[in-house]
């Protein structure tokens, strides 16, 4: 068992590098995550790692034991009600706003990359319902191993079992061993990258659409309002993030919450 004192160091670090906020009741789990980072560094336990990370000069081990931490229970089509709500309304509404222009979704934190695939999946049904919208879609997660995962694109049985509909499954993954593989267009609709939350997203631009879903409860109170303030400096006018189910946001200028959903309906000051 992990004690205080490493605990303590451990949430510390991961809160310093990814804002998450770990507590002592989740030890048990943390040393069960961190063992196959231990042994992969050559370590006979988690006690050696974090004595490692303690004393090396780089942050390597530290930002390793970050990532594996890393929030990433996901999901295809993850609440229903939300995915019907982007399909027959918000995606809808952005593309009458955007004319014939091409709209841009951001699945932030998208972990393995669930998520993002099911936007492009209704991206698809959408086209082949006759309405060809125009859409862009990013994929961001703090994680570059979760990002390696989401862009194979590669699923387990059990993954694929967790809310994908079998006609979905049919149409748009292939067995590939033991694995399930969703098909190269579905990968091609999707442009993934690492991007932090703790940073600025400038760099990826605007968006029309940003799903936000089961991450803020991660956060502390301060740093939900701090994310909250950056994210929405990356929406376009009239552009609304959708949260996970059940969630809420802090007060933000220029944003108005409601029903699940954050819209922006105000110009924010400059930073």
């Amino acid at each position: 068992m992990l004690n205080e004192a490493e605990l303590a160091l451990i949430a510390r670090e991961v809160k310093t590098r990814s804002g998450a906020v770990l507590t002592r009741e989740m030890g048990g789990a943390i040393e069960l995550r961190l063992m196959p980072l231990a042994r992969r560094e050559g370590f006979g336990s988690v006690h050696e790692l974090i004595a490692a990370a303690r004393i090396r000069a780089d942050s390597a081990l530290w930002n390793s034991i970050t990532d594996y931490l890393a929030q990433s229970d996901t999901r295809f089509f993850r609440d229903g009600a939300a995915f019907r709500r982007l399909y027959t309304d918000l995606i809808p509404a952005a593309l009458a706003r955007r004319g014939h222009e091409r709209i841009r979704i951001w699945s932030a934190a998208c972990s393995t990359g669930q998520e993002a695939y099911s936007v492009a999946m209704q991206i698809e049904e959408m086209r082949e319902a006759g309405l060809n919208p125009a859409a862009e879609i990013v994929a961001t997660d703090f994680s570059e191993r979760l990002i390696e995962k989401a862009r194979a694109g590669l699923y387990t049985q059990f993954e694929v079992q967790r809310g994908l509909p079998i006609r979905k499954l049919i149409a748009h993954f292939e067995k590939a061993g033991d694995l399930w593989r969703i098909d190269d267009r579905m990968r091609a609709a999707i442009s993934f990258s690492t991007h932090n939350l703790m940073k600025h997203p400038g760099v990826l631009g605007q968006f029309d659409i940003i799903l936000l879903r089961h991450v803020l409860p991660s956060f502390d109170l301060d740093t939900r309002q701090a994310v909250m303030s950056r994210i929405a400096d990356a929406l376009a006018p009239q552009g609304v993030i959708l949260l996970g189910e059940g969630e809420t946001i802090p007060d933000c200028e220029g944003l108005t919450f409601s029903n699940g959903i954050a819209i922006r309906t105000a110009a924010r000051a400059a930073a």
